[in-house]
Protein backbone atom coordinates (compact mmCIF):
# COMPACT_ATOMS: atom_id res chain seq x y z
CA UNK A 1 0.00 0.00 0.00
CA UNK A 2 1.29 3.45 -0.90
CA UNK A 3 2.01 5.63 2.14
CA UNK A 4 2.98 9.26 1.94
CA UNK A 5 1.80 12.79 1.24
CA UNK A 6 2.22 15.59 -1.29
CA UNK A 7 5.97 15.69 -0.62
CA UNK A 8 6.46 12.02 -1.56
CA UNK A 9 6.18 8.54 -0.14
CA UNK A 10 6.78 4.86 -0.71
CA UNK A 11 5.10 1.48 -0.50
CA UNK A 12 4.54 -0.31 2.81
CA UNK A 13 3.89 -4.06 2.94
CA UNK A 14 1.25 -5.63 5.15
CA UNK A 15 0.50 -9.33 5.63
CA UNK A 16 -3.17 -9.95 6.40
CA UNK A 17 -5.54 -12.90 6.53
CA UNK A 18 -8.46 -12.72 4.13
CA UNK A 19 -11.86 -13.95 5.24
CA UNK A 20 -14.54 -15.26 2.93
CA UNK A 21 -16.66 -12.55 1.33
CA UNK A 22 -14.35 -9.68 2.16
CA UNK A 23 -13.68 -6.72 -0.12
CA UNK A 24 -10.51 -4.66 -0.41
CA UNK A 25 -11.92 -1.97 1.89
CA UNK A 26 -12.43 -4.58 4.65
CA UNK A 27 -8.75 -5.46 4.48
CA UNK A 28 -7.73 -1.80 4.46
CA UNK A 29 -9.86 -1.19 7.55
CA UNK A 30 -8.24 -4.14 9.34
CA UNK A 31 -4.79 -2.82 8.50
CA UNK A 32 -5.87 0.56 9.82
CA UNK A 33 -7.22 -0.96 13.03
CA UNK A 34 -4.40 -3.41 13.78
CA UNK A 35 -1.20 -2.33 12.03
CA UNK A 36 -1.30 1.26 10.78
CA UNK A 37 -3.69 3.44 12.85
CA UNK A 38 -2.47 6.59 11.06
CA UNK A 39 -3.42 5.26 7.60
CA UNK A 40 -5.55 7.82 5.73
CA UNK A 41 -8.36 6.44 3.60
CA UNK A 42 -11.59 8.07 2.44
CA UNK A 43 -14.83 6.07 2.61
CA UNK A 44 -18.46 6.49 3.62
CA UNK A 45 -21.25 4.09 2.67
CA UNK A 46 -19.33 0.88 1.90
CA UNK A 47 -22.16 0.03 -0.50
CA UNK A 48 -20.87 1.34 -3.82
CA UNK A 49 -23.11 4.41 -3.79
CA UNK A 50 -21.06 7.27 -2.35
CA UNK A 51 -17.98 7.01 -4.57
CA UNK A 52 -15.66 7.93 -1.70
CA UNK A 53 -13.34 4.91 -1.60
CA UNK A 54 -11.90 5.24 -5.10
CA UNK A 55 -8.35 3.98 -5.48
CA UNK A 56 -6.20 2.01 -7.89
CA UNK A 57 -6.03 -1.71 -7.12
CA UNK A 58 -3.27 -3.47 -9.02
CA UNK A 59 -3.23 -0.48 -11.34
CA UNK A 60 -6.97 -0.57 -12.10
CA UNK A 61 -9.20 2.31 -10.92
CA UNK A 62 -11.82 0.72 -8.67
CA UNK A 63 -14.13 1.26 -5.72
CA UNK A 64 -12.44 -0.59 -2.86
CA UNK A 65 -15.81 -1.47 -1.32
CA UNK A 66 -16.91 -3.23 -4.52
CA UNK A 67 -13.67 -5.11 -5.25
CA UNK A 68 -13.85 -8.58 -3.74
CA UNK A 69 -10.68 -10.21 -2.49
CA UNK A 70 -11.58 -13.49 -4.19
CA UNK A 71 -10.75 -11.80 -7.51
CA UNK A 72 -7.10 -12.35 -6.61
CA UNK A 73 -5.17 -15.60 -6.37
CA UNK A 74 -4.37 -16.97 -2.93
CA UNK A 75 -1.09 -15.49 -1.77
CA UNK A 76 -1.10 -12.87 -4.54
CA UNK A 77 0.26 -9.45 -3.65
CA UNK A 78 -2.44 -6.79 -3.95
CA UNK A 79 -1.13 -3.29 -4.58
CA UNK A 80 -3.26 -0.31 -3.56
CA UNK A 81 -2.39 3.22 -4.64
CA UNK A 82 -4.22 6.57 -4.65
CA UNK A 83 -5.87 7.91 -7.79
CA UNK A 84 -3.04 8.95 -10.06
CA UNK A 85 -4.68 11.90 -11.81
CA UNK A 86 -5.28 13.98 -8.67
CA UNK A 87 -2.85 15.44 -6.09
CA UNK A 88 -2.17 13.26 -3.07
CA UNK A 89 -3.26 14.62 0.31
CA UNK A 90 -2.05 11.65 2.38
CA UNK A 91 -1.82 7.91 1.77
CA UNK A 92 -4.89 6.87 -0.25
CA UNK A 93 -6.65 10.24 0.00
CA UNK A 94 -6.44 12.56 -3.02
CA UNK A 95 -7.61 16.10 -3.64
CA UNK A 96 -10.46 15.78 -6.14
CA UNK A 97 -11.54 19.43 -5.92
CA UNK A 98 -10.69 19.78 -9.64
CA UNK A 99 -13.97 18.02 -10.42
CA UNK A 100 -16.07 20.32 -8.24
CA UNK A 101 -14.45 23.43 -9.68
CA UNK A 102 -15.34 22.23 -13.18
CA UNK A 103 -18.89 21.42 -12.05
CA UNK A 104 -19.37 24.95 -10.67
CA UNK A 105 -18.45 26.41 -14.04
CA UNK A 106 -21.28 24.58 -15.81
CA UNK A 107 -24.55 26.53 -16.14
CA UNK A 108 -27.38 24.90 -14.22
CA UNK A 109 -30.69 23.74 -15.65
CA UNK A 110 -32.58 26.72 -17.07
CA UNK A 111 -36.35 26.30 -16.62
CA UNK A 112 -38.64 27.40 -19.45
CA UNK A 113 -39.90 30.96 -19.04
CA UNK A 114 -43.45 30.24 -20.17
CA UNK A 115 -44.14 27.52 -17.59
CA UNK A 116 -44.64 27.66 -13.83
CA UNK A 117 -43.27 25.01 -11.44
CA UNK A 118 -45.68 22.09 -11.53
CA UNK A 119 -46.52 22.63 -15.19
CA UNK A 120 -43.43 20.89 -16.56
CA UNK A 121 -44.24 17.87 -18.73
CA UNK A 122 -41.85 15.37 -20.31
CA UNK A 123 -42.24 12.25 -22.38
CA UNK A 124 -41.22 9.03 -20.65
CA UNK A 125 -38.58 8.37 -23.31
CA UNK A 126 -36.88 11.67 -22.39
CA UNK A 127 -36.92 10.74 -18.71
CA UNK A 128 -35.38 7.35 -19.39
CA UNK A 129 -32.72 8.75 -21.68
CA UNK A 130 -31.32 11.13 -19.08
CA UNK A 131 -31.92 8.85 -16.09
CA UNK A 132 -28.81 6.81 -16.95
CA UNK A 133 -26.60 9.86 -16.42
CA UNK A 134 -28.26 10.54 -13.06
CA UNK A 135 -26.85 7.25 -11.77
CA UNK A 136 -23.39 8.85 -11.49
CA UNK A 137 -22.05 8.55 -7.91
CA UNK A 138 -19.13 10.93 -8.55
CA UNK A 139 -16.45 8.40 -7.72
CA UNK A 140 -14.35 10.16 -10.39
CA UNK A 141 -12.89 6.90 -11.65
CA UNK A 142 -13.75 8.03 -15.17
CA UNK A 143 -11.93 11.31 -14.58
CA UNK A 144 -8.96 9.47 -13.15
CA UNK A 145 -8.59 7.02 -16.03
CA UNK A 146 -9.04 9.61 -18.80
CA UNK A 147 -5.60 9.88 -20.35
CA UNK A 148 -6.27 13.44 -21.55
CA UNK A 149 -5.65 14.67 -17.98
CA UNK A 150 -4.06 11.55 -16.49
CA UNK A 151 -0.97 11.86 -18.66
CA UNK A 152 -1.09 15.61 -19.39
CA UNK A 153 -1.40 17.93 -16.41
CA UNK A 154 -1.44 20.92 -18.75
CA UNK A 155 -4.81 19.77 -20.13
CA UNK A 156 -6.66 20.25 -16.86
CA UNK A 157 -7.51 23.96 -17.32
CA UNK A 158 -9.33 23.53 -20.69
CA UNK A 159 -10.73 20.00 -20.13
CA UNK A 160 -13.65 19.09 -17.87
CA UNK A 161 -13.63 15.33 -18.41
CA UNK A 162 -16.21 12.55 -18.88
CA UNK A 163 -18.09 13.12 -15.63
CA UNK A 164 -18.98 16.65 -16.76
CA UNK A 165 -19.61 15.61 -20.34
CA UNK A 166 -22.46 13.35 -19.24
CA UNK A 167 -23.93 16.28 -17.31
CA UNK A 168 -23.64 18.50 -20.39
CA UNK A 169 -25.25 15.79 -22.53
CA UNK A 170 -28.08 15.32 -20.03
CA UNK A 171 -28.91 19.04 -20.07
CA UNK A 172 -28.57 19.27 -23.85
CA UNK A 173 -31.01 16.36 -24.26
CA UNK A 174 -33.46 17.79 -21.71
CA UNK A 175 -36.59 18.94 -23.58
CA UNK A 176 -37.34 21.64 -21.00
CA UNK A 177 -33.89 23.20 -20.67
CA UNK A 178 -34.12 26.73 -22.04
CA UNK A 179 -30.44 27.20 -22.87
CA UNK A 180 -29.49 26.60 -26.48
CA UNK A 181 -25.71 26.89 -26.10
CA UNK A 182 -24.90 23.64 -24.27
CA UNK A 183 -23.05 22.20 -27.26
CA UNK A 184 -21.01 25.33 -27.81
CA UNK A 185 -20.06 25.43 -24.13
CA UNK A 186 -19.05 21.76 -24.17
CA UNK A 187 -16.89 22.27 -27.25
CA UNK A 188 -15.38 25.68 -26.56
CA UNK A 189 -15.22 25.86 -22.75
CA UNK A 190 -15.14 22.24 -21.56
CA UNK A 191 -12.80 20.70 -24.10
CA UNK A 192 -15.15 18.15 -25.66
CA UNK A 193 -13.03 18.11 -28.82
CA UNK A 194 -10.01 16.88 -26.84
CA UNK A 195 -11.74 13.56 -26.11
CA UNK A 196 -10.77 10.88 -28.64
CA UNK A 197 -13.40 8.35 -27.43
CA UNK A 198 -11.11 5.51 -26.29
CA UNK A 199 -13.94 4.39 -23.94
CA UNK A 200 -11.59 3.96 -20.97
CA UNK A 201 -14.03 6.02 -18.87
CA UNK A 202 -16.90 3.67 -19.69
CA UNK A 203 -14.82 0.62 -18.81
CA UNK A 204 -14.21 1.72 -15.20
CA UNK A 205 -17.66 3.14 -14.40
CA UNK A 206 -19.09 1.16 -11.43
CA UNK A 207 -22.63 2.22 -12.40
CA UNK A 208 -22.13 0.89 -15.96
CA UNK A 209 -23.08 4.21 -17.52
CA UNK A 210 -22.33 4.12 -21.23
CA UNK A 211 -20.45 7.41 -21.01
CA UNK A 212 -18.88 7.28 -24.45
CA UNK A 213 -21.66 5.77 -26.53
CA UNK A 214 -24.65 7.53 -24.97
CA UNK A 215 -23.20 10.91 -23.97
CA UNK A 216 -19.87 11.90 -25.51
CA UNK A 217 -20.36 10.58 -29.05
CA UNK A 218 -23.91 12.00 -29.40
CA UNK A 219 -22.64 15.38 -28.14
CA UNK A 220 -19.79 15.32 -30.64
CA UNK A 221 -22.23 14.45 -33.42
CA UNK A 222 -24.56 17.32 -32.52
CA UNK A 223 -21.64 19.76 -32.33
CA UNK A 224 -20.46 18.63 -35.76
CA UNK A 225 -23.99 18.93 -37.14
CA UNK A 226 -24.35 22.47 -35.82
CA UNK A 227 -20.99 23.64 -37.10
CA UNK A 228 -20.44 21.77 -40.33
CA UNK A 229 -23.83 20.73 -41.72
CA UNK A 230 -24.34 22.96 -44.82
CA UNK A 231 -28.12 23.02 -44.36
CA UNK A 232 -27.79 24.22 -40.77
CA UNK A 233 -25.29 26.86 -41.90
CA UNK A 234 -27.63 28.05 -44.68
CA UNK A 235 -30.60 28.16 -42.33
CA UNK A 236 -28.71 30.34 -39.90
CA UNK A 237 -27.72 32.69 -42.67
CA UNK A 238 -31.33 33.01 -43.83
CA UNK A 239 -32.89 33.49 -40.40
CA UNK A 240 -30.25 35.96 -39.29
CA UNK A 241 -31.33 38.18 -42.16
Amino acid sequence: MWRGDADGGDFAEFDVEVNEGEVVLDVVHRIQAEQAPDLAVRWNCKAGKCGSCSAEVNGMPRLMCMTRMNLFEEGQTVTITPLRTFPVVRDLVTDVSFNYEKARSMPAFAPPQDLEPGEYRMQQVDVERSQEFRKCIECFLCQNTCHVVRDHEENKPPFSGPRLFIRAAELDMHPLDARDDRRELAQDDQGLGMCNITKCCTEVCPEHIKITDNAIIPMKERVAGDRYDPLVWLGRKIFRK
